[in-house]
């Protein structure tokens, strides 16, 4: 097999097994030394035949997958933000607001079990405009929202332009608003999201 080929092939399972499948295990396995490959079959063989149940990839951890819904969400944020009212205030909802985000997120994670961490998935695009939508958590097995991270733009009289982030729940039917914090803007108007 050409070495592009191979390395082609071991970049695309890499991708597709999200890295829970390394380099070295898909080298071994598509090296053109059929006696090699013939020793791997036979000690998979051996470790299947002396274990009822035999498997290579581990399901990812509560704290992978939480991460994983962290940087998901990150990413989902500075969408919202667009390119004009994201340098603004990137530093500040680093520092500030998504470390509640996490906390948030840790505090629903915390009424799923390991096993049912993976059904948890992140809303693909936020809104744009004047919308709140930021991302949203749902269970892909209840096929549920489970929690919504919203950003308003407040105007207190004589006070500027705020941008107050929060979240709601499930639990009371996304009513009430609970608080992840506020970055100030300027006097001016913001631009619309997105933009």
């Amino acid at each position: 097999m050409p070495k592009w080929l191979r390395k082609s092939f071991v970049v695309l399972v890499t991708v597709l097994t999200f890295g829970l499948v390394s380099p070295s295990q898909l080298y071994d396995l598509v090296d053109d030394k059929p006696a090699k490959r013939d020793t791997i079959q036979s000690k998979a063989q051996e470790s299947s035949s002396t274990h009822k149940e035999f498997t290579l990839v581990h399901p990812p951890s509560t704290e992978n997958v939480i991460d994983q819904l962290v940087k998901d969400a990150e990413s989902q944020s500075y969408m919202k933000f667009g390119e004009r009212i994201r340098p603004v205030i990137e530093d500040e909802f680093k520092e500030i607001i998504l470390p509640n985000i996490e906390q948030a997120i840790q505090s629903i994670a915390a009424d799923y079990e390991e096993s049912q961490m993976r059904n948890l998935a992140i809303s693909e695009t936020p809104t744009g405009g004047d919308s709140e939508k930021i991302f949203h958590i749902s269970d892909r097995e209840k096929n549920e929202e489970i929690i919504r991270f919203h950003v308003r733009k407040d105007h207190p009289p004589q006070a500027g332009y705020w941008f107050n982030f929060h979240y709601h729940t499930n639990i009371d039917n996304f009513e009430e608003h609970h608080e992840l914090g506020s970055i100030y803007w300027a006097k001016n108007t913001p631009p619309k999201w997105m933009s």
